[in-house]
């Protein structure tokens, strides 16, 4: 019995002895395990930080190619001009077609043209100008100075450039104005040097004695140019008389008046007269009374000789400076007025003929 004991302990020593040692093992497997398992999540872990790169890289890539798509549709926008032109006649037609041809060649098929004649009408260049605003046009060209008169008052918003105009400090009532307008105003002057033309009417007719000053009482700009060519003409020993009419109404009166009291008339860049040139024609050729013009179209439809500059090329100035506008290269409120680089002598071939007048060689005939 004793020795039966002995056995059965000895088998149960053994027994929690290999329970012991599984126990172990077991744990050491289980912490074996958990290792690896943190090995393998620090790789993972490792792998989404090695990952972080290529996913950043791929987002820059993308926002690149979003900012590409941005530039691209800048570089697509749209532009509508809008031109108010007072009335129809080659100066003006001229400038306005310079116009156009210079913006389509800065931004092709990006700006469309809103086109319209006020006929001579001021009251149509506020309705006109009304309309642009409305349509929140990107630009407004005001071809005259009427046209510019209303953009103005029409609004201090949209970029507003001018031509064919002469002298903005007179058209716009500015006291010592310094060759820039400011705000939302800019654009080309139509100026010849009035002392050239004075000159160039002593040079063909110095025998003359009287000279009548004929312009439109409404343009200021007419007004400013008769006072100044006086001075310089008075200067010469000439005697100087104004003929000034309101519109087309009193123009016939006036320059048949005109024609009985002077020896040569001087026309400056006006509107009203550039418009019914065939009208003053038609009295001062038959009546022997030559005519200087301010502009070639004057001249071509009533003169004998102009110092004139290219209403075409002013015009062409003027759509550089609109491209650039709109481009957002240049701000128009800094821009100064821009004047015609050049000056001709010309001719009317036909004129001279008839009044039996004899042009220097370096005059160049108007074309036909």
């Amino acid at each position: 019995m004793k020795k039966l004991l002995a056995l059965l302990l000895t088998v149960a020593m053994i027994g929690t002895l290999t329970a012991c040692g599984g126990a172990d093992k077991l744990e050491a497997a289980s912490a074996s395990e958990s290792i690896a398992d943190a090995d393998a999540a620090d790789a993972d872990a490792a792998d989404d930080v090695q990952a972080q790169p290529d996913d950043t890289a791929a987002d820059a890539e993308a926002d690149t190619e979003a900012g590409d798509e941005s530039d691209a549709s800048a570089d697509g926008e749209t532009y509508t001009v809008g031109i108010c032109q007072l009335v129809q006649h080659e100066a003006l037609d001229a400038a306005t077609q310079g116009f156009k041809d210079a913006l389509t060649e800065e931004l092709g098929d990006q700006v469309t043209f809103d086109e319209q004649n006020a006929q001579g009408d001021t009251n149509t260049c506020s309705t006109i100008i009304n309309s642009f605003v409305s349509n929140d046009v990107d630009l407004i060209l005001a071809n005259a100075t009427p046209a510019l008169q209303a953009a103005i008052a029409g609004t201090n918003e949209i970029p507003i450039l001018g031509t064919s105009v002469t002298e903005y400090g007179v058209a716009l009532e500015i006291e010592d104005f310094n060759g820039t307008v400011g705000g939302n105003v800019s654009g080309t002057s139509d100026l010849a040097p009035l002392d050239g033309q004075a000159d160039m009417l002593a040079e063909l007719f110095p025998d003359a004695k009287n000279i009548g000053l004929l312009y439109c009482s409404a343009e200021a700009n007419s007004q400013y140019q008769v006072d100044t060519i006086k001075t310089f003409l008075e200067e010469k020993g000439y005697s100087c008389e104004y003929y000034a009419f309101s519109d087309s109404n009193d123009l016939s009166s006036v320059v048949t008046n005109a024609v009985n009291e002077v020896d040569v008339i001087y026309i400056p860049t006006d509107n009203t007269a550039a418009s019914n040139a065939e009208l003053i024609n038609n009295i001062c050729i038959p009546a022997g009374i030559p005519v200087i013009a301010g502009e070639e179209g004057i001249c071509s439809g009533c003169g004998v000789a102009t110092l004139s500059i290219s209403y075409y090329d002013l015009g062409v100035g003027t759509g550089r400076m609109a491209a650039k506008i709109l481009k957002g290269e240049s701000d128009i409120s800094t821009m100064p007025i821009e004047y015609a680089p050049t000056f001709t002598k010309k001719y009317n071939a036909a004129n001279c003929e008839a009044l039996n007048i004899t042009v220097p060689d370096d005059y160049e005939a108007i074309a036909e």
